[in-house]
């Protein structure tokens, strides 16, 4: 027989639930979006607006009957609260990123990623929504004191960008334990994979290789970190959505196994084919208070609440960013150092 046992749940579908991704034009939003479309999910996208209408990488969605495109700003708490009107699910990936520009404007991190997910979590209490998935980053670890780092690590603001993230996390985690509000906390640790922009290392050295560099300009080789394929991380955010033990938790989302910068570094000349040397650039430095020396999950609570595990290797991984690379040069300018 078929049938479920009595008191078995049915297995948990995607199909016409109505979706918000904020951050939805994103690296890891547009991925989202795309798995959110292959399971049969209505996408509401909210996209940050820009007077121009340039669509980021769901430019490939335009006309699709079940993406709704929704132009806004996180920090304008209307036009939230009307974006959450009707949704079944919000993932919140809206948000300020990289590290270096937080040292030169750290209000307006404060502004996007507390204020924004303040208004986020309060229209997601307003609407009843069944699940608010939030964003996170490893990077509220800082470095590394003990490994692997499990939920349970204590949070160090290593950076404005990262107290923000801190800010961000006990926000929506406060509107749990007050109001009881349905909120999920995942902590990506370095995502990576195609649409990533050049502010992440991976681009920017994939970028200076296929323009043709002989030397690689990097910042401290000696970091370490745990990288992890987007579609693996957008499974991940999709997994905790569904999995009602998740509830009030904070997960991380990781692999498990780390590499330096400079190991790295090694492995994508390889995946491009290319020839070069690695050279550390002072430009490319972070403060030395700031640098995050070493950051290695535990995911063993994911797989524990969902069965959730990576699937894509390193090493495939990289040949398949690579190839996007390539693809998609214009789209980096490797001979600067972007913020």
């Amino acid at each position: 027989m078929n049938a479920l046992a009595p008191n078995t749940p049915a297995p948990f579908s995607w199909h016409d639930r109505t979706v918000l991704v904020t951050g939805a034009e994103g690296f890891i939003g547009s991925t989202l979006v795309d798995l959110l479309l292959e399971r049969g999910a209505k996408v509401r996208a909210f996209v940050h607006y820009k007077p121009y209408g340039d669509k980021g990488h769901l430019a490939h969605l335009a006309g699709d009957p079940h993406v709704e495109l929704v132009a806004g700003d996180v920090r304008d708490a209307g036009r939230v609260m009307d974006a959450v009107d009707g949704c079944d699910t919000v993932f919140h990936l809206a948000a300020l990123i990289g590290i270096p520009y937080s040292y030169d404007s750290p209000g307006a991190y404060v502004q996007t990623n507390v204020v924004g997910t303040e208004n986020i979590a309060e229209a997601c209490r307003r609407h009843s929504v069944r699940r608010l998935v939030h964003t996170s980053t490893s990077e509220v670890y800082g470095t590394a004191l003990t490994v692997p780092i499990s939920e349970s690590h204590p949070l160090q603001p290593q950076s404005p960008y990262s107290a923000s993230k801190i800010g961000a996390d006990m926000t929506v985690l406060s509107h749990w334990h007050a109001f009881e509000l349905p909120v999920t906390v995942v902590r990506p640790f370095n995502t990576y994979g195609p649409r990533q922009s050049a502010r992440a290392v991976i681009p920017t050295i994939l970028a200076q290789l296929h323009s043709g560099a002989r030397e690689i300009k990097l910042g401290s080789l000696s970091p370490t970190r745990d990288f992890t394929y987007v579609t693996d991380t957008a499974r991940g955010f999709l997994a905790m959505a569904e999995a009602e033990r998740a509830l009030g938790q904070v997960v991380n989302l990781g692999v498990g196994r780390e590499i330096s910068i400079g190991d790295l570094a090694q492995e994508l000349i390889a995946a491009s084919g290319r020839d070069a040397v690695v050279v550390a650039d002072p430009a490319r430095m972070r403060p030395a208070g700031s640098e995050v020396e070493r950051l290695l999950s535990d995911n063993s609570l994911a797989r524990e609440l969902s069965g959730w595990v990576p699937e894509v290797s390193l090493r495939e991984g990289l040949k398949l960013t690579s190839a996007w690379v390539a693809a998609n040069l214009h789209l980096f300018a490797a001979d600067r150092y972007q913020v």
